[in-house]
């Protein structure tokens, strides 16, 4: 019986490596002691769809989190903005009743009746911080609807037209400086009411039995709401740099396999058992 048993490696490690394909030459009939040839072709790179499917993988990560995040800071927003909790009032003098005051209804609770809630009549009898975080809120909003569609047919996954990956790149960018115009626009509002409720607050010229508007939980969703906006508008980018920074991996890759040719290992010496 003859085997052939190749010097140099472990007969395992051939076998088994997932970057060494094994090519044996088609054995002759000869004499005892003569040389047998192996050829064996050793890839030395990793399996480039073992690569570029982490790459994507990563890639299409930071996508749909970013994504994640600022549709959940639309929701916040769109609900912070007609909830009647951004202002809320309390006076000493009647502690069984609580004014309660948002950017379209005035509410107000006592334990007898209830909660009652009556919209603002006139658009032009609105105070300047009601009405300016009015205005910035449906900026927020409509931005933001625009800045997350823009977002999704964006993704990696989701098929549109021809030249994709073109149009996907602007995509990314046009959602990701919507979104991030809706958190600036969503902070802007929230901010500016709560200066100007700070002001009021400790004005000299309102005796101290008056009672004063405080912050209430509507101020704080739309914080949170903007942050979370700026967040994942702001990972837009960050992805749109990462798919540019893997597709000059893969044309390097792609020049530098044109240019080299592949590499072979010989091996000739065998033994006759």
């Amino acid at each position: 019986m003859k085997a052939v048993i190749v010097l140099g490696r472990d007969e395992n490690q051939v076998k088994h490596s997932p970057a060494i394909v094994k090519k044996f030459t088609k054995a002759k009939e000869e004499p005892s002691g003569t040389r047998r040839e192996v050829q064996v072709e050793h890839q030395t790179d990793c399996p480039k769809q073992t690569r570029d499917k982490m790459v994507l993988l990563t890639t299409k990560f930071v996508q749909r989190f970013s994504l994640f995040v600022s549709f959940g800071g639309l929701v916040t927003a769109f609900v912070t903005t007609f909830l009647p909790l951004w202002k809320t009032m309390n006076s000493d003098l009647n502690e069984m009743e609580n004014w309660y005051e948002g950017l379209w209804h005035m509410c107000i609770y006592t334990e007898e009746v209830g909660i009652h809630c009556k919209a603002f009549e006139s658009f032009l009898s609105l105070p300047i911080d009601t009405l300016a975080s009015r205005v910035l809120m449906c900026i927020a909003i409509a931005s933001g609807i625009l800045g997350v569609a823009a977002a999704f047919f964006g993704l990696r996954g989701v098929e549109i037209g021809s030249d994709r990956e073109k149009m996907k790149r602007t995509l990314l960018i046009l959602g990701g400086v919507f979104i991030i115009v809706s958190g600036i626009a969503t902070l802007a509002a929230v901010s500016f009411m709560a200066y100007v409720m700070v002001v009021k607050f400790w004005d000299e010229n309102l005796p101290d039995v008056m009672p004063r508007w405080e912050y209430g939980e509507g101020m704080f969703s739309a914080w949170f709401a903007g942050l979370l906006l700026v967040v994942g508008g702001s990972f837009l980018f960050v992805a749109v740099c990462m798919s540019d920074h893997e597709a000059k991996l893969q044309s390097k890759v792609v020049a530098r396999n044109h240019k080299l040719p592949p590499r072979t290992l010989h091996y000739r010496k065998t033994e006759v058992i």
